[in-house]
Order: C-alpha cells, then structure tokens, then sequence
C-alpha cells in the first residue's frame, strides 16, 4: 500500500484519465441505447460495457491496483461466489408467482 507522501506525489492526472474513461464508455452506453438492435444484442453489449464500466471505477476508485495480486484475485472470487449464490432465490421466486405457493 502506498505511503501518504507517494500518494500525494502522484497529483490527480491518473484519476482524471479514468474519469474521462468512465464518461466515454458511458456516452458509448448511450450511443447502444439508441442502435437498432434486437433486445438481447442490447443486453449482451450494455452489460459488458457496464462491466468493464464497473471494473475500470473499483481498480482505480477504491484502490485495488495498488493492492497485492492475491487480494485482488480473492475480492474478484469472493464476488463471483456472491453473485451465483445470490441465484438460488430465483427458482423459489418463480415457484412462487407460478403457482401461488400451493405446488409441491
């Protein structure tokens, strides 16, 4: 982890970049919304320039390019596990509105 003097040595310049990143590949979320495409080449490209998106604001925004590789491979696992477990719900939910919670 950086010390407080290295940080303060590496000015703004680098966030500044990223942040014009994050806005061009937001205005490319506009130019998506408005193609002409079918509704899943929509979803497919929305999601994968949120994602990208996402991954660009966590490295830089909360620091983790400065961390240890294997901390970064464990935050990247550990969210992954989260999201598919997370997924569980849906079979019961669907249970639920399929059926008014009588079937068996």
């Amino acid at each position: 982890m950086a010390t407080v003097a290295e940080q303060k040595n590496e000015g703004m310049g680098k966030y500044l970049v990223v942040y014009f990143c994050i806005l061009a590949l937001a205005a490319l979320q506009f130019v998506i919304a408005y193609q002409n495409i079918t509704a899943a080449q929509m979803f497919r490209r929305m999601l994968s320039v949120a994602v990208v998106e996402a991954g660009v604001a966590v490295m830089f925004f909360m620091h983790l390019w400065s961390e240890k590789r294997g901390f970064l491979l464990f935050v990247v696992v550990f969210t992954i596990f989260v999201l598919l477990a997370m997924q569980f719900g849906w079979t019961d939910s669907f249970r639920l509105t399929h059926c008014g919670g009588y079937c068996s």
